[in-house]
């Protein structure tokens, strides 16, 4: 059993930041891309960044020189920083992981239950 369990969501004020933090645990082997996705009200799930085993990023065009991906593999755990936030960047957001529980195995998705950002004044 696999648990992503994310952390660091709120309400905060246009021009303000939160670091989202999601720590991945149970039977993993290892993992391969992790990444953040967000979800607003009557809105599809959208990719805001991910970032490979290797370190390579990807980032939203709407999210680029706001946000920044992080991971500490030893951890398991992705970081999320979010800088100039703005009121469109409500949504809930939620942590995916692509990883594998023994050697060998297919690669799978997992993803934790999503945590809310609120961009308010």
């Amino acid at each position: 059993q696999v648990q992503l369990v994310e952390s660091g969501g709120g309400l905060v004020q246009p021009g303000g930041s939160l670091r989202l933090s999601c720590a991945a645990s149970g039977s993993i082997f290892s993992i391969n891309a992790m990444g953040w996705y967000r979800q607003a009200p009557g809105k599809q799930r959208e990719l805001v960044a991910s970032i490979t085993s290797g370190g390579n990023t990807n980032y939203a065009d709407s999210v680029k020189g706001r946000f920044t991906i992080s991971r500490d593999s030893a951890k398991n755990t992705v970081y999320l920083q979010m800088n100039s936030l703005k009121p469109e960047d409500t949504a809930v957001y939620y942590c995916n992981s692509l990883l594998r529980v023994k050697l060998g195995g297919p690669w799978m998705p997992n993803w934790g239950q999503g945590t809310q950002v609120t961009v308010s004044s």
